[in-house]
């Protein structure tokens, strides 16, 4: 068995990729690992084709010591501390607040889901490749779920589906909407908010990774920090110990319950959204688990994506990367939107811009979602067909913009050939939760929604100490197939 995602010699090739973009200097460890024969050339996916050897992967663990030891990287405009991200908040929101409409929760689970289902089987295909299929099944542009009726063998053999998720999101093999890592987690948020209310803690979050998520149903960011759980690092350390995967998109498909129930209040939402990504993330991961979070929240009230689009922006730091990353990708979707330029010519911009970073980095998908929320105008299907048909993390892209457009439609207008074959149900590794019908997450969501607290006014949610209590406790005892 080769493990993934957290092997020592899979890892450096990342970390180097990661500390370069961060403005690290990390030339004198990757002349070390070059010399002794290693490879500067992240895999693709989360494991080299071949495992080092016993000498070269004990260097691979030296040098990402080394890496770990290298002076912290970043500036005041990349803040991840809680308060420092919170100095450029507003202090007031225009929009309603109150118990959520529960048809709209609904349609954000809903359009999670048909979003995510999208994109599960080209997951990890180039968008060249996602073209290709489509054309050879005539079925360019994309305006529906995957099929593989019709598509010629060589086509096939040179952009293979997504072997884990064919078998189960193609259209002709739909039954339900299956079990994915970007339902999971918001599934666990709802956990966790049930059992430990809205004064949950980041001990809390990994304490519940540990109870209830399989460990072989993380991955990057999130493998590292369930590897550093068990090694007995409380958070955020568990974000910051052999983690190159720390500015990946892995927080961002973690956040948008904490919007559902804080409908309007975005900064309450963001604050949530804090708590649970530095489990896993750092800088521009958190910023994006933010920004997700404050859009949901935005999602189940407003009455255009503008709206949504602005609410986001307003919780990330002004001068970052990743706010400067949404702000241009909106622009250029309003623009392909408008009509003074064309889809197709957005993305060639954006690979342009963000082609360097892995397809699982949160900068390049971030800037998918905002020119596909800008392009879409609050329309689920054109909006998750944009932003599939652009590639990279498909299925979570999809996942993101299908919740935000779900919310802004809500479940009774959503169209019955995308929403139909998910049969109102969900397939999840969350024991409790497999099986569970759309209609009952939206009630327990709404449920939430409705339980404001006393201190729930501007500016007063304060912050939440990350570790307040410790981590590693013997994990609870899970009934299979009993409602959570």
């Amino acid at each position: 068995m080769r493990l993934t995602w957290v092997q020592p010699e899979d890892l450096l090739p990342h970390e180097l990729a990661a500390g370069a973009d961060e403005g690290r200097d990390v030339s004198a460890v990757a002349q070390r690992w070059v010399t002794a024969g290693g490879s500067v050339l992240p895999p693709v996916g989360g494991a080299s084709a071949e495992p080092a050897g016993p000498e070269l992967r004990a260097l691979a663990a030296e040098l990402l010591d080394e890496c770990d030891a290298l002076p912290p990287a970043g500036s005041a405009d990349e803040p991840t501390e809680l308060a420092a991200i919170r100095a450029s908040w507003p202090t007031s929101y225009a929009l309603p607040t109150g118990p959520a409409d529960q048809d709209r929760v609904h349609g954000g689970w809903l359009g999670r889901s048909v979003g995510c289902l999208l994109g599960k089987p080209v997951e990890k295909i180039p968008r060249a490749g996602i073209r290709e299929i489509l054309t050879a099944t005539g079925r360019w542009p994309l305006a529906g779920y995957f099929t593989g009726v019709g598509l010629p063998a060589e086509v096939a053999a040179r952009w293979p589906w997504n072997r884990r998720s064919a078998p189960t999101s193609l259209a002709e093999n739909i039954d339900g909407m299956p079990e994915d890592d970007d339902l999971n987690y918001a599934l666990l948020a709802l956990r966790v908010l049930e059992t430990h209310g809205r004064e949950f803690t980041s001990a809390d979050v990994a304490q519940a990774w540990l109870d209830w998520l399989p460990g072989g149903r993380v991955f990057t960011a999130e493998r590292v920090a369930y590897r550093n759980l068990l090694l007995g690092l409380a958070p955020p350390a568990t974000a910051l110990r052999h983690n190159p995967f720390r500015e990946w998109i892995g927080a961002q498909i973690r956040t948008d319950v904490y919007g559902w129930v804080h409908p309007g209040r975005p900064d309450l939402a963001a604050e949530l959204a804090y708590r649970d990504a530095v489990v896993s993330h750092v800088r521009g991961g958190v910023h994006g688990a933010l920004w997700v979070a404050a859009m949901t929240s935005a999602a189940v009230v407003a009455s255009d994506v503008d709206t949504v689009l602005d609410t986001g922006e307003s919780v990330l730091p002004p001068g970052s990367r990743f706010a400067a990353t949404v702000r241009e990708a909106r622009s250029l979707g309003a623009e392909a939107a408008a009509g003074t330029t064309d889809w197709e010519s957005v993305l060639d911009t954006l690979y342009a811009r963000h082609g360097h970073l892995h397809w699982v980095h949160v900068r390049n998908n971030a800037a998918l979602v905002a020119a596909a929320l800008a392009y879409g105008r609050g329309d689920l299907v054109r909006s998750i067909c944009a932003v599939v048909g652009g590639g990279w993390d498909t299925d979570s892209t999809g996942a993101t913009v299908g919740s935000v457009t779900g919310a802004l439609t809500g479940a009774a207008g959503l169209p019955t050939e995308w929403t139909g074959p998910l049969r109102g149900r969900l397939r999840s590794s969350i024991a409790g939760f497999d099986g569970v019908t759309f209609a009952e997450l939206a009630e327990r969501t709404g449920r939430l929604s409705a339980r404001r607290r006393d201190t729930d006014e501007p500016g007063a949610g304060g912050i939440v100490s990350a570790t307040s209590e410790p981590v590693l406790r013997t994990p609870q005892a899970r009934t299979e197939g009993t409602s959570a």
